[in-house]
Protein backbone atom coordinates (compact mmCIF):
# COMPACT_ATOMS: atom_id res chain seq x y z
CA UNK A 1 0.00 0.00 0.00
CA UNK A 2 1.20 3.66 -0.69
CA UNK A 3 0.48 6.41 1.09
CA UNK A 4 1.20 10.12 0.94
CA UNK A 5 0.93 12.91 3.44
CA UNK A 6 0.96 16.96 2.53
CA UNK A 7 3.57 18.71 3.21
CA UNK A 8 2.37 21.65 6.00
CA UNK A 9 5.49 24.44 5.52
CA UNK A 10 6.82 25.48 3.27
CA UNK A 11 5.33 23.56 0.06
CA UNK A 12 1.85 23.40 -1.36
CA UNK A 13 0.90 19.58 -1.75
CA UNK A 14 -0.72 17.87 -4.62
CA UNK A 15 -2.19 14.38 -5.42
CA UNK A 16 0.49 12.66 -7.67
CA UNK A 17 -0.89 11.30 -10.85
CA UNK A 18 0.16 10.12 -14.49
CA UNK A 19 -2.46 11.62 -16.90
CA UNK A 20 -3.57 9.95 -19.96
CA UNK A 21 -4.07 11.37 -23.34
CA UNK A 22 -7.54 12.56 -23.60
CA UNK A 23 -9.77 10.73 -25.93
CA UNK A 24 -9.83 13.71 -28.23
CA UNK A 25 -6.01 12.23 -29.18
CA UNK A 26 -4.70 9.32 -31.02
CA UNK A 27 -1.44 8.07 -31.63
CA UNK A 28 -0.31 6.56 -35.35
CA UNK A 29 1.41 3.65 -35.76
CA UNK A 30 4.79 6.31 -36.28
CA UNK A 31 4.63 7.63 -32.75
CA UNK A 32 2.98 10.47 -34.42
CA UNK A 33 0.00 11.38 -31.81
CA UNK A 34 -2.41 14.41 -32.74
CA UNK A 35 -4.07 16.55 -29.88
CA UNK A 36 -7.75 17.67 -29.81
CA UNK A 37 -8.24 20.18 -33.24
CA UNK A 38 -8.87 23.89 -32.52
CA UNK A 39 -7.89 27.17 -34.02
CA UNK A 40 -3.82 26.93 -33.79
CA UNK A 41 -2.42 24.08 -35.28
CA UNK A 42 1.29 22.86 -34.25
CA UNK A 43 3.98 20.30 -34.99
CA UNK A 44 5.89 19.37 -31.76
CA UNK A 45 8.84 17.41 -31.60
CA UNK A 46 9.21 15.06 -28.00
CA UNK A 47 12.76 13.45 -27.17
CA UNK A 48 12.36 11.59 -24.02
CA UNK A 49 15.58 10.05 -22.36
CA UNK A 50 13.65 6.60 -21.35
CA UNK A 51 10.48 5.78 -19.41
CA UNK A 52 10.30 6.06 -16.43
CA UNK A 53 7.25 7.08 -14.08
CA UNK A 54 9.09 10.57 -12.83
CA UNK A 55 9.62 11.15 -16.93
CA UNK A 56 6.39 9.62 -18.37
CA UNK A 57 4.12 11.90 -15.84
CA UNK A 58 6.17 15.20 -16.94
CA UNK A 59 5.63 14.51 -20.96
CA UNK A 60 1.84 13.34 -19.73
CA UNK A 61 1.45 16.80 -17.99
CA UNK A 62 2.76 18.65 -20.59
CA UNK A 63 0.35 17.12 -23.49
CA UNK A 64 -2.14 17.91 -21.15
CA UNK A 65 -2.29 21.77 -20.70
CA UNK A 66 -1.85 21.61 -24.53
CA UNK A 67 -4.93 19.60 -25.27
CA UNK A 68 -6.76 21.67 -22.36
CA UNK A 69 -6.05 24.91 -24.26
CA UNK A 70 -8.16 23.53 -27.43
CA UNK A 71 -4.87 23.96 -30.05
CA UNK A 72 -4.12 20.93 -32.91
CA UNK A 73 -1.07 19.55 -32.18
CA UNK A 74 0.97 16.52 -34.14
CA UNK A 75 3.22 15.32 -31.89
CA UNK A 76 6.32 13.27 -32.80
CA UNK A 77 7.38 11.35 -29.55
CA UNK A 78 10.06 9.30 -29.50
CA UNK A 79 11.99 8.02 -26.89
CA UNK A 80 16.12 6.99 -26.37
CA UNK A 81 15.36 4.24 -24.24
CA UNK A 82 18.39 5.28 -22.14
CA UNK A 83 20.64 5.77 -24.64
CA UNK A 84 22.12 9.30 -24.74
CA UNK A 85 23.49 8.35 -28.43
CA UNK A 86 19.88 7.56 -29.50
CA UNK A 87 18.99 10.71 -27.86
CA UNK A 88 21.31 12.62 -30.50
CA UNK A 89 19.94 10.70 -33.69
CA UNK A 90 16.44 11.84 -32.79
CA UNK A 91 17.91 15.47 -32.07
CA UNK A 92 19.13 15.31 -35.58
CA UNK A 93 15.53 14.12 -37.10
CA UNK A 94 13.98 16.66 -35.23
CA UNK A 95 16.42 19.19 -37.05
CA UNK A 96 15.98 18.07 -40.18
CA UNK A 97 11.98 18.10 -39.97
CA UNK A 98 9.36 21.15 -39.78
CA UNK A 99 8.56 21.78 -36.11
CA UNK A 100 7.13 24.02 -34.24
CA UNK A 101 8.92 23.16 -30.82
CA UNK A 102 10.61 20.66 -29.65
CA UNK A 103 10.16 19.12 -25.98
CA UNK A 104 13.31 17.40 -24.36
CA UNK A 105 12.97 15.15 -21.66
CA UNK A 106 15.49 14.76 -19.21
CA UNK A 107 19.19 16.23 -19.50
CA UNK A 108 21.26 13.87 -21.43
CA UNK A 109 17.87 14.57 -24.06
CA UNK A 110 18.21 18.05 -23.49
CA UNK A 111 21.58 18.48 -24.10
CA UNK A 112 21.33 16.27 -27.41
CA UNK A 113 18.72 19.12 -28.80
CA UNK A 114 20.16 21.74 -27.76
CA UNK A 115 23.05 20.82 -29.67
CA UNK A 116 20.95 20.12 -32.87
CA UNK A 117 17.80 22.49 -32.83
CA UNK A 118 19.21 26.30 -32.90
CA UNK A 119 16.36 27.50 -34.92
CA UNK A 120 13.02 26.88 -33.30
CA UNK A 121 11.82 27.23 -29.45
CA UNK A 122 13.48 24.28 -27.44
CA UNK A 123 11.93 23.32 -24.22
CA UNK A 124 13.15 21.13 -21.50
CA UNK A 125 11.60 19.48 -18.53
CA UNK A 126 13.00 17.05 -15.94
CA UNK A 127 16.29 18.40 -16.29
CA UNK A 128 18.01 19.40 -12.17
CA UNK A 129 20.60 22.10 -13.27
CA UNK A 130 20.43 23.25 -17.04
CA UNK A 131 23.03 26.47 -16.39
CA UNK A 132 25.40 23.04 -15.59
CA UNK A 133 24.36 21.23 -18.11
CA UNK A 134 25.06 24.23 -20.48
CA UNK A 135 21.81 24.57 -21.53
CA UNK A 136 21.20 28.33 -20.69
CA UNK A 137 23.36 31.28 -19.89
CA UNK A 138 21.31 31.70 -16.64
CA UNK A 139 18.16 30.57 -15.23
CA UNK A 140 17.11 34.13 -15.21
CA UNK A 141 17.98 35.02 -18.55
CA UNK A 142 18.40 31.99 -21.00
CA UNK A 143 20.02 33.74 -23.84
CA UNK A 144 18.89 31.35 -26.61
CA UNK A 145 16.42 29.21 -28.11
CA UNK A 146 16.59 27.27 -24.78
CA UNK A 147 14.32 27.62 -21.65
CA UNK A 148 12.38 25.24 -19.59
CA UNK A 149 11.13 23.83 -15.94
CA UNK A 150 13.81 22.49 -13.57
CA UNK A 151 13.18 19.62 -11.37
CA UNK A 152 16.10 20.32 -8.66
CA UNK A 153 14.51 18.48 -5.55
CA UNK A 154 14.23 19.24 -1.92
CA UNK A 155 17.40 17.56 -0.85
CA UNK A 156 17.91 18.72 2.53
CA UNK A 157 14.03 18.35 3.32
CA UNK A 158 15.03 14.79 1.98
CA UNK A 159 18.04 14.14 3.87
CA UNK A 160 15.66 15.31 7.05
CA UNK A 161 13.49 12.79 6.15
CA UNK A 162 16.20 10.08 6.13
CA UNK A 163 16.96 10.96 9.64
CA UNK A 164 14.07 11.25 10.60
CA UNK A 165 13.25 7.52 9.23
CA UNK A 166 16.60 5.84 10.05
CA UNK A 167 17.54 7.76 13.40
CA UNK A 168 20.54 6.21 13.48
CA UNK A 169 21.80 6.62 9.82
CA UNK A 170 25.40 7.33 9.61
CA UNK A 171 26.16 6.66 6.08
CA UNK A 172 24.33 6.92 3.25
CA UNK A 173 24.79 5.30 0.00
CA UNK A 174 24.26 7.03 -3.19
CA UNK A 175 24.35 4.95 -6.92
CA UNK A 176 24.17 7.11 -9.81
CA UNK A 177 25.38 7.14 -13.29
CA UNK A 178 28.52 9.13 -14.22
CA UNK A 179 27.41 10.33 -18.00
CA UNK A 180 24.28 12.76 -16.21
CA UNK A 181 25.51 15.63 -15.41
CA UNK A 182 21.98 16.22 -13.28
CA UNK A 183 23.42 13.62 -10.78
CA UNK A 184 26.66 14.87 -10.02
CA UNK A 185 25.23 17.90 -9.04
CA UNK A 186 22.71 16.58 -6.84
CA UNK A 187 25.65 14.49 -4.96
CA UNK A 188 27.30 17.59 -4.54
CA UNK A 189 24.39 19.15 -3.13
CA UNK A 190 23.74 16.25 -1.20
CA UNK A 191 27.72 16.20 0.25
CA UNK A 192 26.57 20.10 1.25
CA UNK A 193 23.60 18.83 3.25
CA UNK A 194 25.35 15.80 4.97
CA UNK A 195 28.01 17.21 6.82
CA UNK A 196 25.37 19.75 9.62
CA UNK A 197 23.27 16.82 9.77
CA UNK A 198 26.00 14.37 10.84
CA UNK A 199 26.07 12.39 7.78
CA UNK A 200 28.85 10.88 5.74
CA UNK A 201 27.93 10.48 2.40
CA UNK A 202 29.27 6.81 0.21
CA UNK A 203 29.11 6.73 -3.54
CA UNK A 204 29.46 4.69 -6.43
CA UNK A 205 28.85 5.24 -10.11
CA UNK A 206 26.83 3.19 -12.98
CA UNK A 207 27.64 3.33 -16.54
CA UNK A 208 24.92 1.32 -17.65
CA UNK A 209 22.26 -0.38 -15.27
CA UNK A 210 23.08 -3.79 -15.88
CA UNK A 211 26.02 -1.93 -13.31
CA UNK A 212 23.42 -1.30 -10.48
CA UNK A 213 23.84 -4.84 -8.45
CA UNK A 214 27.24 -4.42 -8.05
CA UNK A 215 27.23 -0.77 -7.21
CA UNK A 216 25.07 -1.38 -4.41
CA UNK A 217 26.78 -3.88 -2.98
CA UNK A 218 30.45 -1.97 -3.21
CA UNK A 219 28.61 0.26 -1.29
CA UNK A 220 29.61 -1.74 1.83
CA UNK A 221 28.11 -0.75 4.84
CA UNK A 222 26.02 2.02 4.43
CA UNK A 223 23.21 2.93 6.88
CA UNK A 224 20.24 3.93 3.52
CA UNK A 225 20.23 4.42 0.28
CA UNK A 226 19.70 7.82 -1.01
CA UNK A 227 18.56 7.59 -4.97
CA UNK A 228 18.51 11.26 -6.84
CA UNK A 229 16.38 11.56 -9.62
CA UNK A 230 18.96 9.73 -12.28
CA UNK A 231 17.30 8.46 -15.07
CA UNK A 232 19.67 5.16 -15.58
CA UNK A 233 18.76 3.89 -12.13
CA UNK A 234 15.49 5.19 -11.38
CA UNK A 235 14.60 2.87 -14.66
CA UNK A 236 16.73 0.26 -12.60
CA UNK A 237 15.25 0.76 -9.68
CA UNK A 238 14.42 -2.90 -8.73
CA UNK A 239 17.52 -3.97 -9.37
CA UNK A 240 19.37 -1.09 -6.49
CA UNK A 241 15.98 -2.64 -4.14
CA UNK A 242 16.53 -6.15 -4.88
CA UNK A 243 20.08 -5.94 -3.15
CA UNK A 244 19.04 -3.48 -0.76
CA UNK A 245 16.09 -5.45 0.78
CA UNK A 246 18.52 -8.26 0.83
CA UNK A 247 21.00 -6.24 3.17
CA UNK A 248 18.42 -4.57 5.30
CA UNK A 249 19.21 -1.13 3.80
CA UNK A 250 16.16 1.63 3.61
CA UNK A 251 15.64 3.10 0.32
CA UNK A 252 15.03 7.09 0.14
CA UNK A 253 14.01 8.71 -2.78
CA UNK A 254 13.63 11.79 -4.96
CA UNK A 255 10.87 11.13 -6.08
CA UNK A 256 7.24 9.55 -6.27
CA UNK A 257 7.85 6.93 -9.07
CA UNK A 258 11.18 5.47 -7.05
CA UNK A 259 8.85 5.41 -3.99
CA UNK A 260 6.36 3.21 -5.79
CA UNK A 261 8.92 1.06 -7.29
CA UNK A 262 9.99 -0.25 -3.59
CA UNK A 263 12.13 3.09 -2.26
CA UNK A 264 10.77 3.58 1.53
CA UNK A 265 9.38 6.92 1.38
CA UNK A 266 10.53 10.51 -0.25
CA UNK A 267 9.39 14.25 -0.21
CA UNK A 268 9.07 14.59 -3.87
CA UNK A 269 8.20 16.52 -7.06
CA UNK A 270 4.70 16.60 -8.85
CA UNK A 271 6.30 15.63 -11.98
CA UNK A 272 2.98 15.37 -13.53
CA UNK A 273 2.79 19.23 -12.52
CA UNK A 274 6.26 20.25 -13.90
CA UNK A 275 4.88 18.84 -16.72
CA UNK A 276 2.13 21.10 -16.60
CA UNK A 277 4.23 24.01 -16.00
CA UNK A 278 6.53 23.52 -19.04
CA UNK A 279 3.08 22.60 -21.34
CA UNK A 280 2.08 26.45 -20.29
CA UNK A 281 5.58 27.83 -21.18
CA UNK A 282 5.08 26.42 -24.82
CA UNK A 283 1.40 27.94 -25.02
CA UNK A 284 3.33 31.08 -24.40
CA UNK A 285 6.05 30.71 -26.83
CA UNK A 286 3.55 29.20 -29.47
CA UNK A 287 0.43 31.42 -29.40
CA UNK A 288 1.99 34.82 -27.29
CA UNK A 289 5.16 35.03 -28.97
CA UNK A 290 7.29 34.76 -26.07
CA UNK A 291 11.13 34.55 -26.50
CA UNK A 292 12.90 31.65 -25.20
CA UNK A 293 16.13 33.52 -24.33
CA UNK A 294 13.93 36.27 -22.20
CA UNK A 295 11.99 33.16 -20.35
CA UNK A 296 13.33 32.31 -16.96
CA UNK A 297 13.74 28.68 -16.19
CA UNK A 298 11.14 27.67 -13.73
CA UNK A 299 11.44 25.62 -10.64
CA UNK A 300 8.66 22.95 -9.33
CA UNK A 301 6.58 24.53 -6.88
CA UNK A 302 4.57 21.39 -5.68
CA UNK A 303 6.47 18.35 -3.29
CA UNK A 304 4.74 15.91 -1.84
CA UNK A 305 6.00 13.57 0.67
CA UNK A 306 4.82 9.89 -0.54
CA UNK A 307 5.14 6.76 1.60
CA UNK A 308 5.56 3.45 0.63
CA UNK A 309 4.57 1.27 3.54
CA UNK A 310 4.95 -2.72 2.31
CA UNK A 311 8.74 -1.01 1.92
CA UNK A 312 8.88 0.18 5.03
CA UNK A 313 7.58 -3.10 6.52
CA UNK A 314 10.17 -5.09 4.52
CA UNK A 315 12.99 -3.28 5.33
CA UNK A 316 12.25 -2.45 9.35
CA UNK A 317 11.57 1.26 8.96
CA UNK A 318 8.94 2.46 11.08
CA UNK A 319 6.74 5.44 10.02
CA UNK A 320 6.16 8.10 12.29
CA UNK A 321 2.46 8.19 13.76
CA UNK A 322 2.27 12.02 12.51
CA UNK A 323 3.06 11.11 9.07
CA UNK A 324 0.28 8.28 8.94
CA UNK A 325 -2.12 10.40 10.77
CA UNK A 326 -1.72 12.50 7.90
CA UNK A 327 -1.51 10.52 4.84
CA UNK A 328 -3.49 10.23 2.07
CA UNK A 329 -3.98 6.50 0.70
CA UNK A 330 -3.98 6.54 -3.04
Amino acid sequence: MFSRTKVVAGFAAAALFLTACTSDSGTDSDGTTTAASGDDAYSIGINQLVQHPALDAATAGFKEVLDEAGVEVTYDEQNANGEQATALTIAQQFAGKDLDLVLSVATPAAQATAQNITDIPVLFTAVTDPVSAELVDSEEAPGGNVTGTSDVAPIEDQLDLLKELVPDAQKVGIVYASGEVNSQVQVDLAQEAAGPRDLEIVTQTVTTANDIQQAVEALGDVDAIYVPTDNMVVAGIASLVQVAEQKQIPVIAAEAGTVEGGAVATLGIDYTELGRQTGEMALRILQDGEDPASMAVEKATEFTYVINEDAAERLGVTIPQEILDEAETV
